[in-house]
């Protein structure tokens, strides 16, 4: 139908009684499909002003129920149809090109939503078919293809080339744990001396000065040692306070902590 046809098209047949309702419809090109396939119309050749008339009915009294977003999509089709039409009433050549006409935009939209309907309704089907026989979240195994024997293209002058450039592997790391490097016997004979030449010592001596754990420790251990040989005994004036090691009374009773410290 050309568009001087379809702008002298007699107002009789311009509405069709369709009773449609927007809810049932996607969008407006989902109605507009609809109109023009119900009515078996050519969809290269639209009749703009009964499409845009029906297209226009049945919008009355639907959109209110509309959120605004979804609305707003129907009425931007009904302007592209209403200026369509009105681009279809002006004067034209006898047979416009095809790039030239109105309707070229439109029916490109058409298709393709169309196009993606059908790709839609096949997806769903197969969803459907494959629904019958398994459950959700069935993944179907695929065994690994199985390899062709490939036969060994290489002499044996070429693998041994290439078998003496492979590096040797690196020989295994070795990690061996630190060491003690202090005896509990070495700090024990260490407290005698310092014992023997002063009349009490400092707990921290032992170990200060080097300044590691296993010293601390060793050094702890040694004094509790001898003090249960009561060769020293241990003292502490308050909680955290500073610890002193005196001589015991193993050779002869206890010796008097008071005087002035030597050996410190």
């Amino acid at each position: 139908m050309s568009p001087s046809t379809a702008s002298t098209e007699p107002i009789s047949r311009s509405i069709e009684p369709f009773q449609v309702s927007l809810e049932r419809f996607e969008g407006p090109l989902d109605l507009l499909l609809h109109l023009i396939r119900a009515q078996d119309i050519d969809i290269f050749d639209i009749p703009i002003a009964r499409i845009t008339e029906q297209f226009v009915k049945a919008l009355e009294g639907g959109l209110e129920a509309m959120p605004i977003e979804r609305a707003g999509e129907f009425l931007e089709m009904a302007a592209t149809l209403v200026r369509i039409k009105a681009q279809l009433l002006l004067p034209r050549p006898e047979q416009p090109d095809w790039d030239e006409d109105p309707r070229a935009e439109l029916v490109r939209r058409l298709l393709e939503y169309e196009h993606f309907q059908d790709v839609v309704h096949v997806l769903e089907g197969a969803e459907a078919q494959r629904g019958r026989h398994f459950g959700k979240g069935f993944v179907e195994h695929r065994p690994s293809p199985g390899l062709a024997p490939v036969e060994l293209e290489l002499s044996l002058a070429e693998f041994l080339s290439i078998a003496a450039r492979i590096p040797e592997p690196l020989p295994p790391a070795e990690v061996r744990p630190p060491s003690q490097t202090v005896t509990v016997e070495e700090k024990a004979s260490l407290l005698r001396r310092l014992l023997s030449k002063a009349k009490k010592v400092s707990f921290d001596r032992l170990f200060r000065p080097w300044g590691t754990r296993a010293h601390a420790v060793a050094s702890l251990l040694a004094a509790l040692e001898l003090a249960r040989q009561q060769v020293l005994r241990i003292e502490q004036v308050k909680p955290f306070s500073s610890i002193w090691l005196l001589p015991g009374n193993r050779d002869g009773g206890p010796r008097s902590a008071d005087g002035p410290e030597t050996g410190e």
